[in-house]
């Protein structure tokens, strides 16, 4: 077991693909084994600092076809509106030829993939290549387009869960969403590429590959890897969490540091929504209100509301007045991790990313508000508050909006000192941290991750 292992990675042409397979790459290049990186010119000036071993991990230029509808330079979901990822998808299948001719050239046991289906078919081609499909988000999503196939609108709702049941061996109880919640899943039935919708591709992915890797634990979700391998009868494999590792030197570094500084311990709250969501300009204000509402300091992290070019322009009116000596919104990049340590920051309002999930869970002691925007997101959510109770989630309405009251309520919910359910999620939280950071947890996942890659080369 102690020969090293030569790996492809093919991720999704979005950050919030690469970066999760770069989290991998680092951690298998950990351990010796050479890493193949595929991914676009730009974006790898943009993830340099974020390749821990160059010496074995080495970035691979993929040139993006042009397809008419497409900008020029276009390379990434972040370069497009989300109108036109599907065009970018039809760029990245029309690099069939090029990652074959990558493939034949590089000869690696195993190749990393995800949205790119047909990366099974080309090994096959070419022999001696096995494929794994990675999933970088809740296990509970792919369990999910298991059961729902495109002429139901909803799979499972609280009000109607009578009418639709989960299959047997179905982990339910974490997966129950409200009618309109649900309906957010039709997405997966979009064309997504020619031809193709986003359903097809993860069912041919999961279908044709050698095996399945997931991106968490069995101590967590382990029900779903478990049901998802019964259902495509072929290995899952656990790579654990693999969290970013904190950014090196103290937040002092950063001009936030004054600002916080300001604060009392456990005071402030950190509102951020991740990179690409964008609110209606009516939720923002209830957004930037319900902060507002609950008399704590905050610092709110998020992009201009739709139509609008920045987020002053969209303050309700007197807003930035009021909260000038305790409010502070910004629309750019911060260290996260850094700030989540901040011994002035109590309470992260979450918007339940995968990636920001398993920070939240194992890397920071925040009180956790759940605010997610997207049927993901929602799952996260309810895997959070319902199963293991560390956050409360935000109430909405039956049209999927929330309020500034409901917003505030979470936050008090969690943050007042006699609050039993603060309490409540607090310990858990802190139960959960001591697990997922106990010595030798995430090292002993990537070493059985390792293990069972080599076992497969035996089969």
């Amino acid at each position: 077991m102690d020969s090293k292992l030569q790996i492809v990675m093919f991720p999704w042409l979005a950050f919030g693909h690469i970066i999760p397979f770069l989290n991998l790459s680092n951690e298998l290049a950990k351990k010796g084994h050479k890493i193949s990186f595929l991914l676009p010119k730009n974006s790898q000036i943009r993830l340099q600092n974020l390749n821990l071993y160059p010496n074995l991990i080495t970035f691979h230029t993929l040139k993006i076809p042009h397809v008419h509808g497409l900008p020029y330079e276009a390379e990434t979901t972040a370069d497009v509106p989300t109108s036109l990822e599907s065009l970018l998808a039809t760029a990245m299948d029309e690099m069939y030829d090029e990652i074959k001719f990558l493939l034949q050239n590089l000869k690696p046991h195993f190749v990393f993939f995800d949205f790119a289906h047909w990366v099974p078919e080309i090994a096959l081609e070419i022999g001696g290549i096995k494929t794994l499909c990675y999933k970088v988000v809740s296990p509970a999503t792919s369990a999910i387009s298991l059961i729902r196939s495109p002429e139901k609108s909803v799979f499972m709702a609280s009000t109607a869960a009578e009418k639709v049941k989960p299959p047997p061996g179905y982990p339910s109880t974490t997966v129950v969403l409200h009618e309109h919640e649900a309906k957010l899943l039709s997405f997966l039935f979009y064309e997504y590429g020619k031809g193709v919708t986003i359903y097809e591709r993860l069912m041919k992915g999961m279908t044709l590959c050698d095996a399945i890797v997931l991106k968490t634990c069995r101590e967590i979700e382990g029900t779903f890897g478990d049901y998802i391998e019964t259902q495509f009868k072929k290995p899952v494999l656990y790579t654990g969490p693999v969290v970013n590792e904190p950014e090196k030197g103290p937040l002092e570094e950063h001009s936030l540091s004054n600002w916080l500084e300001k604060f009392e311990p456990g005071s402030v709250l950190f509102c951020a929504f991740g990179s690409q969501l964008i609110l209606e300009k009516k939720q923002f204000q209830e957004l930037v209100l319900g902060l507002e509402l609950t008399g704590l300091p905050f610092l709110l992290v998020v992009k201009p509301p739709e139509g609008k070019n920045s987020v002053e322009e969209a303050l309700p009116e007197g807003f930035k007045e009021r909260v000038q000596e305790k409010g502070l919104i910004l629309d750019c990049w911060v260290p996260q991790l850094k700030i989540l340590s901040h011994k002035s920051v109590g309470c992260f309002v979450c918007h339940c990313g995968y990636g920001s999930v398993w920070e939240s869970l194992a890397l920071c002691d925040c009180q956790l508000v759940l605010l997610p925007s997207s049927s993901e997101q929602t799952l996260n959510a309810r895997l959070m508050e319902q199963e293991l109770k560390v956050g409360v989630e935000v109430e909405k309405d039956e049209n999927g909006w929330f309020s500034k009251e409901s917003l505030c309520k979470a936050v008090k919910c969690v943050m007042d000192k006699d609050s039993q359910v603060g309490c409540l999620v607090q310990e858990n939280h802190r139960k959960w941290k001591a697990v997922l950071s106990s010595p030798g947890f995430m090292s002993d996942y990537i070493d059985n991750f390792i293990h069972n890659l080599h076992e497969l080369l035996v089969e």
